[in-house]
């Protein structure tokens, strides 16, 4: 086991004011987080969140601009590593060709791993609909922003 898991995360805001997030089920969890996930061996961090926005999305990407690295201690749900994530504002550059959903955890099938996405509104966005705690803080800093 790794003492460190480092997490990439991007903050996808469409033309009307709204971001991308996704509703997950994994683990015997239900989550809410944003896109993104960890970086794999010999990954950097702008190559892994392509990678996880195409695993997950089926979407390029560009980074524009990083927007917040965990300067707190955080330890994981899912094992005893400490997590380091880091958060960018990016823009899809291919078209999102995804089923989006508007109610929480409305997933499609049934299975262990399930996973749909939503827009959701700046405005309407609540750092409560977050269980992780570098999410949560994201999301604060967010609205805060708006």
């Amino acid at each position: 086991m790794y003492p460190f898991n480092v997490r990439v995360y991007g903050l996808l805001i469409n033309d009307a004011n709204e971001i991308l997030i996704s509703d997950e089920q994994e683990y015997g969890m239900r989550f809410t987080k944003f896109p993104g996930g960890g970086l794999e061996a010999g990954e950097g961090l702008i190559d892994g969140l392509k990678r996880e926005f195409m695993e997950e999305c089926d979407a390029e990407i560009e980074v524009i601009s990083h927007f917040y690295t965990t300067d707190f201690y955080v330890k994981s749900a899912f094992n005893d590593s400490q997590v380091i994530s880091v958060y960018y504002i990016v823009k899809n550059i291919s078209p999102l060709n995804l089923a989006f959903k508007t109610l929480a955890f409305d997933f499609d099938g049934e299975g262990e791993v399930l996973q749909a996405f939503r827009w959701v509104k700046l405005i309407d966005l609540s750092n409560e609909d977050f269980p992780f705690p570098t999410d949560k803080h994201v999301a604060k800093l967010l609205i805060n922003n708006i």
